[in-house]
């Protein structure tokens, strides 16, 4: 069999992280349209990931984030996102590389990218996963405004929800 010396697999993969930062930078700048919301999943201590203390020993390996209603200052750059979440009513600000995104899921769509987790760990073998270092504090998140018609309540503020994506997996 022939050599791939182009490497298609590591241009495939780069072009859907490329979908995945694409669809973030417009979430960042105009918001989500319609229904859409994204789940996504990543390993919790690959190289740049910045979590809190409290959320790596609750989420020692993996973390999925859901983006649709209650979050804040979503700032997307060449390499990676950071983004305002609530959790338990404890506003949290996250940095994830996109290199450590293992699924990005947005049901609405239905849209799905699943990448392999080796993809986030660096080519050169550590000796060590080293650990997350942690987030910066945030203020509390902006207030949301009131419920526009008079016969629409206003939904309860309950915080951001990680799912495990596991348990919805065939086995």
């Amino acid at each position: 069999m022939a050599t791939d010396h182009i490497r298609y697999d590591v241009l495939a993969r780069d072009a859907l992280r490329g979908v995945l930062r694409r669809v973030l930078a417009d979430a960042a700048e105009h918001g989500l349209p319609g229904e859409h919301h994204f789940y996504i999943t990543f390993l919790s201590t690959a190289d740049g990931v910045k979590l809190s203390p409290r959320l790596l020993a609750q989420y020692p390996e993996e973390m999925t984030i859901i983006l649709q209603h209650q979050f804040w200052d979503l700032v997307v750059t060449e390499d990676k996102f950071e983004v305002g979440l609530s959790f338990g009513g404890i506003p949290e600000r996250l940095t994830v590389p996109f290199a450590a995104v293992t699924r990005f899921l947005d049901p609405s769509a239905p849209f799905d990218l699943q990448f392999d987790a080796s993809d986030a760990v660096s080519e050169e073998p550590p000796a060590k996963v080293p650990a997350a270092t942690p987030a910066t504090p945030l203020p509390a998140p902006p207030a949301r405004p009131a419920a526009e018609s008079p016969d629409e309540p206003e939904k309860p503020s309950e915080g951001a929800e990680v799912v495990r994506l596991d348990r919805f997996r065939k086995k």
